[in-house]
Order: C-alpha cells, then sequence, then structure tokens
C-alpha cells in the first residue's frame, strides 16, 4: 500500500505515468490531477480488470485530499496474440457467385484456395481479449499504480513549492503595504481637522457662527469614521494567518480561499475609510495583492 505522501504545500495540477512488464503483458499508468472543490477520483481500467479498481481507489485516497484525480491503465500483450477467423458469411457469399464468375469468364484459371483466402473480408482478425490475471500478476500492476501515485505527488509537491515561495512574495508585499498605510494613517487626523477647519473659516467669512466646542466635536467625530487602525490589525493578523497555514503540510486550500475573502473585506473597508489620494492609493494596491495571491490559492490542495 502506498504510504502519506503528505509533506508540505502541494497543488492540485500534476501528471505521472509509469510504465511495467509482467511476463509477456505490459502495462502503462497515467495519473492526472486538475483543480476541484473536493475529491473526485476516477479510475479508468480496461475490460476484465474491475478487480482492481478497490485497490487502487483505496491507495489514490493516501495520495490526496482535493482535486479531480484520473488514473488509467491500458494493458498489452508483448507478442500481440491475435488470431484469425473465416467470415463465414462472406466465403459462402463468394463460392454462391463462382459458377456466374465462370461462364462470364471462362478464360480465367481456377480459383485457388490461397486466392480465395486472399479475398478481402474473408479472412479476418481477431483481437485477444484474453485478460492477464493471477494474484502475482495484479501485485505487479498494483505495484505500477503506486509508483504513479508516488510521482503525481511528488509533482504537486513541487508546483506547491512553487505556490508557496509566490505566496510567501505577496504576504509580504502585503505586510509593506499594510506598514505604509499605518503611517499615512497616523496623519490623518490632523488632515480631518486642516480640511474641518478650512471649511469652518469659509463658514464663518459668511457669517455662519460655530462655537468652537461643536468644531472639537465634529473633528472627533470624522476622526472616528476615519480611523483605520481597527482594519490595519486585522490585515496584519490575516497576514500571520495565512503564513502559518502555508508553513504546515495540511490541505489549507479552503481556508487559504476563505482567508483572502477576509483580506479583501478589511482592504475594501480601508479604501472606504481614507481620505487621503496616497492612503487610497496603497489600499488599493493591497486589494491588486490580495486578487494575485487568491488566483494561486486556487491551485492549492
Amino acid at each position: 500500500m502506498l504510504g502519506d505522501l503528505r509533506v508540505g504545500l502541494s497543488s492540485m495540477t500534476g501528471f505521472s505515468r509509469t510504465d511495467g512488464r509482467h511476463g509477456d503483458w505490459s502495462w502503462s499508468w497515467e495519473a492526472r490531477s486538475v483543480n476541484g472543490k473536493g475529491l473526485d477520483i476516477r479510475i479508468r481500467l480496461p475490460v476484465g480488470y474491475e478487480r482492481l479498481e478497490t485497490a487502487v481507489r483505496q491507495q489514490a485516497s493516501t495520495c490526496v485530499r482535493r482535486g479531480n484525480i484520473t488514473f488509467n491503465l491500458t494493458v498489452n500483450h508483448a507478442q500481440g496474440k491475435a488470431t484469425y477467423r473465416i467470415n463465414k458469411v462472406t466465403l459462402q457469399e463468394i463460392l454462391n457467385a463462382l459458377p456466374e464468375l465462370a461462364r462470364r469468364l471462362p478464360d480465367a484459371g481456377p480459383l485457388t484456395l490461397d486466392g480465395i483466402l486472399g479475398i478481402r473480408g474473408v479472412l479476418e482478425p481477431v483481437e485477444e481479449l484474453e485478460s492477464a490475471s493471477g494474484e502475482v500478476f495484479d501485485k505487479a500492476v498494483l505495484a505500477g499504480a503506486t509508483a504513479a501515485m508516488a510521482a503525481l505527488a511528488a509533482m504537486r509537491l513541487d508546483e506547491g513549492a512553487r505556490l508557496m515561495s509566490l505566496l510567501v512574495s505577496q504576504l509580504g508585499g502585503i505586510a509593506a503595504l499594510v506598514g505604509q498605510a499605518s503611517r499615512l494613517a497616523e496623519a490623518q487626523p490632523a488632515a480631518v481637522q486642516a480640511r474641518l477647519l478650512s471649511q469652518v473659516q469659509g463658514l464663518l467669512e459668511k457669517g455662519v457662527s460655530l462655537s468652537e466646542e461643536r468644531f472639537s466635536q465634529e473633528v472627533a467625530l470624522l476622526a472616528a469614521k476615519a480611523d483605520i487602525r481597527e482594519e490595519l490589525d486585522r490585515l496584519q493578523a490575516h497576514t500571520e494567518a495565512a503564513r502559518e497555514l502555508i508553513s504546515g503540510d495540511q490541505a489549507v486550500g479552503r481556508k487559504l480561499d476563505f482567508l483572502c475573502q477576509e483580506f479583501n473585506r478589511e482592504a475594501n473597508t480601508l479604501c472606504a475609510k481614507s481620505s487621503d489620494v496616497e492612503l487610497t492609493r496603497v489600499g488599493l494596491d493591497i486589494k491588486a495583492t490580495i486578487e494575485q495571491m487568491r488566483e494561486q490559492v486556487q491551485n492549492i490542495e
């Protein structure tokens, strides 16, 4: 049986092929894996080999936990055991037609047995449909399936390592942008106060009176609405959570996909609260990086 091959972040895409031989019989296993919401294992076996499906399916479930997986087996006889049979219907039609042909072609020589058998359709090749059998043969073919699964798992892990490198880089980019947003956010209260003061001065010039207390209340209210510290804290927490997930050896694709949604929610709120062009630009950069990350996450087991 195949041991547990789950070590590190794994992609859901991969391909492998293994070939084997036992006596006069040879076989090939092909394993393909593509993205899927859950685990869907499909096993395609030649007629006569259905007995292998249960064992192959059990092995496959230890190799993968998510994705659409297809295992395809082809079996051939090394000597190409082909036999021939006489098509009695065609032969009888030819024999029935011989008297008429003899009358029409009196100068033609006698028809020989080789000549009759050489007529197209009289002698037909018949493929050998017998399947190989026996405990030793089954074990050999299942060993080939195990090798194909191991190769598929290895390819998925190789692709997973590449995806992990991309995710680490993208998470680093988000962390850097959150740092920029945090520095810009520190200047927001003062910017809000300056903007409101400018508006109040315009009103005063028009003869509208406003008490200092009311002004302070308005400044405090606007500053509270523009406060993005909570969103920044959550973005930072999501970044750490994502780093922890990708450093493990579990199937984390669904969790990362959900986390990307949470990332995006906080980035949207940050942009909505922003009253500064530069802070809005940083928020949009965060959203763009999150979208890039989510595209990669779709490939993770």
